[in-house]
């Protein structure tokens, strides 16, 4: 009966370290050209985990880090490894370009993972926990709680647990009902009735149920419990008359990487539907479990979710760390967050005249958060009620719950615009809100357009089109991140307002190809994937290559969130090779090796992680001196340059580009935040202390409230008449 016992879960966890320890040692001796996007990206989410162990990051930013690195592995194990076992089950074996096969692949996704995972549980019970009860924000075991607290439990349990979840008996492991991907469930052993029958099954699915944290009466602080737990110690209520030989707290992960056939368009919303039906019961990728687990829930949980022990992470804390993300919102402990910051207004836009005013004087770029993306919102919804505007053509791939923006697009067309939006009903766990959205706007009278067959629409462009006593006026906002107000609070990205002529005509050249199925012409300034993108950016760096060739001085800054793209790689190492001084700020996924001898000894490549998600995409080539800045909604993946939809748009105002190419240099200035990527695929942190600390998110916070406040001073300063009419 000792493998019977509650602690086979220890003994299975120690096994799979030990197993860590051996095919680490063996992976580390492989460098091949191009490093593997999976165990790539695994390293960036090792960068985000970082910052959750800085002790200069305030206490609960450090609980949301955590917590991030636990939401972006669900991400992870739903889209990549789900893509990858499918794979696997349909037989295929191609290598990817760094050589791995797809089973070579999940090996070493777990392998990492599962060290990954150790280290997040060993940062949240070690040093996050106790750091949290010393600032007053305590979790209490069951054995933990006094007698008033146990009293509040029981009610708690009576009025809310009881009365919503159900426990479920499994008789039939094939006939069970459905378990929710990343929701919490506990897996009861009951005592059999028969030597035949030694143990019985139940589970108890939380569902839709929201209540993971009860807050626990106090005399100071913050104190909770977590409802498993609460479960735990009143299981008996759910199984009168039974004995309770253990509960175990597990959590599912699910495929999400399902295909939809958009080749019939009229029917591509029902279809989607479907897509987003089947996701519920897709196979299961990861299982996350107590290590309290006895050896009969183990098995029990193999059979019922038909995972073997790869896909079972076995942990010493709670599952679903992703959940403490609500614990950071506890109020009253707002001294251990960064402090609140507002977006300045930029001072190149005058709130008490019209946006339209503003963009046909000047070209625009805004860096947001540090700059508001109101200018933005403000545009479409002076449009929409503009009686001289027109038109609006608007692409959408991801927006808010209560976007202002699909509002001013509906009022523009109950006003009578003409009103044209793409929008992309393929957006990756955006799926269901869009759907919802493009029903809502076609009842408005929009003209909705279910992004473009066998791609995804992934640029972010607006026009406007307005009627003026010189003719027929394009106002442009390209962007390198997505039309939502609230991300554009705490993600970094690019907007540019313009009325820029070539722009303008491009911009509806390109529209009206994407919505009208027509082959894209040759555009005069912008370039679109999946045709044309790809050979722009490679002659800018073949210009630079030969140039660096020539003896005269080759020059390349990159901002991107991923860099993937064999091509593109090649190229860049072929321009290194020739000498091209090349500099890297890449968040996410680099597959590319920098400070290979004989290869990209000329390639420095950074990563900043901090409070804000850098998410730019910007682009410069020296080019002989007359210096080239293009922004884009595309990162340099197969998937953006040669499957979607997407624009590279080149900054042709010299006050913005100067300030695009300042953005560039700041960052590669960092020595707090930044950290080199080595060849092996990991990344270095600086050594000892700089000469003179530079952050840059500090600094752009710095410069943004600078540069408002003088604003506010000329202005307060500053007599303007107020002229009657003629």
């Amino acid at each position: 009966m000792a493998s019977f016992t509650q602690g086979a879960g220890l003994r299975f966890l120690r096994e799979q370290r030990r197993f860590l320890c051996l095919s680490e040692q063996t992976m580390s001796e492989i460098i091949p050209e191009f490093t593997n996007r999976e165990l790539s990206w695994l390293e960036f989410n090792q960068r985000v985990l970082d910052e959750a162990c800085d002790p200069s990051v305030p206490l609960l930013e450090q609980l949301r880090f955590l917590a991030i690195t636990a939401s972006n592995l669900d991400e992870f194990f739903m889209v990549r490894v789900g893509s990858l076992l499918t794979s696997i089950r349909a037989g295929e074996t191609a290598p990817d370009p760094s050589g791995m096969s797809p089973l070579e692949q999940i090996n070493a996704i777990s392998i990492r993972t599962q060290k990954m995972v150790a280290d997040q549980h060993q940062v949240y019970l070690r040093q996050m926990e106790p750091h949290l009860a010393e600032a007053g924000i305590r979790r209490r075991r069951p054995s933990e709680l006094n007698d008033r607290q146990v009293d509040f439990v029981d009610t708690v349990f009576q009025e809310q647990i009881q009365a919503v979840l159900t426990p479920i008996a499994v008789h039939d492991p094939a006939r069970f009902p459905l378990l929710f991907g990343r929701t919490v469930n506990v897996a009861v052993q009951l005592k059999g009735k028969s030597e035949a029958e030694p143990f019985r099954f139940a589970v108890i699915p939380f569902g839709r149920f929201d209540l993971r944290y009860i807050t626990l009466p106090s005399a100071g602080g913050y104190e909770f419990i977590l409802t498993e737990d609460a479960i735990t110690l009143m299981a008996g209520r759910f199984f009168p008359g039974e004995e309770v030989v253990a509960t175990v707290p597990f959590r599912v992960t699910r495929n999400a990487d399902l295909t939809v056939s958009d080749e019939d368009g009229a029917d591509l919303l029902a279809e989607m539907e479907d897509v987003l039906d089947y996701r519920k019961d897709s196979f299961c990728t990861r299982v996350e479990i107590s290590d309290q687990v006895t050896r009969p829930i183990l098995e029990f949980l193999k059979a019922l979710l038909r995972v073997g022990e790869r896909d079972i992470y076995v942990v010493p804390g709670p599952v679903g760390l992703s959940d403490l993300m609500q614990l950071s919102n506890v109020s009253g402990f707002d001294q251990h967050l960064y402090p609140a910051w507002s977006p300045c207004d930029s001072p190149k836009i005058d709130p008490s005249e019209s946006i339209f005013d503003t963009m046909k004087s000047q070209d625009v770029m805004l860096f947001h958060p540090y700059e508001s993306f109101e200018p933005v919102l403000r545009l479409l919804a002076e449009a929409a009620e503009d009686r001289d505007v027109v038109a609006i053509k608007q692409t959408l791939y991801r927006t808010s719950r209560n976007s202002p923006i699909v509002k001013s697009l509906m009022r523009a067309a109950e006003n009578g615009k003409n009103v044209t939006v793409i929008v992309e009903l393929k957006a990756r766990f955006d799926e269901a809100r869009n759907i919802e959205w493009a029903r809502q706007l076609e009842y408005s009278g929009v003209q909705v357009i279910y992004g473009v067959r066998g791609l995804k629409t992934h640029a972010k462009a607006c026009i406007v089109v307005r009627r003026e006593p010189q003719g027929f006026q394009r106002y442009c906002h390209f962007g390198t991140g997505n039309y939502n107000e609230i991300t554009s609070r705490f993600y970094t990205d690019l907007s540019l307002l313009t009325c820029n002529r070539d722009l303008g005509n491009d911009a509806i050249s390109w529209f009206n190809a994407v919505t009208g199925s027509s082959q894209i012409q040759q555009f005069s300034q912008i370039e679109s994937a999946p045709i044309g993108l790809r050979e722009k950016l490679l002659e800018m760096i073949n210009v630079e290559k030969e140039r660096a060739r020539n003896g005269d001085k080759g020059h390349i800054i990159l901002k991107l969130n991923s860099l993937a793209d064999p091509v593109m790689i090649s190229a860049l190492y072929e321009a290194s090779q020739a000498g091209v001084e090349i500099e890297l700020s890449i968040r996410g996924v680099c597959c590319l090796k920098p400070g290979v001898p004989g290869m990209s000894e000329n390639i420095r490549v950074t990563s900043i992680i901090d409070r804000f998600l850098e998410h730019t995409r910007v682009m410069y080539f020296h080019h002989g001196g007359d210096e080239r800045v293009f922004i884009s909604s595309a990162d340099w993946m197969p998937r953006n340059l040669d499957r979607r939809v997407e624009l590279l748009v080149p900054v042709l105002d010299d006050n913005c580009k100067r300030k695009a190419i300042n953005i560039l240099k700041t960052c590669l200035r960092d020595n707090m935040k930044a950290r080199t990527l080595t060849r092996d695929g990991s990344f270095e942190q600086p050594t000892g202390s700089p000469v003179k600390p530079y952050r840059s998110q500090l600094e752009f916070q710095r410069r943004s409230r600078e540069a408002a406040e003088n604003a506010f001073e000329r202005n307060r300063t500053t007599f303007v008449p107020v002229e009657p009419n003629s």
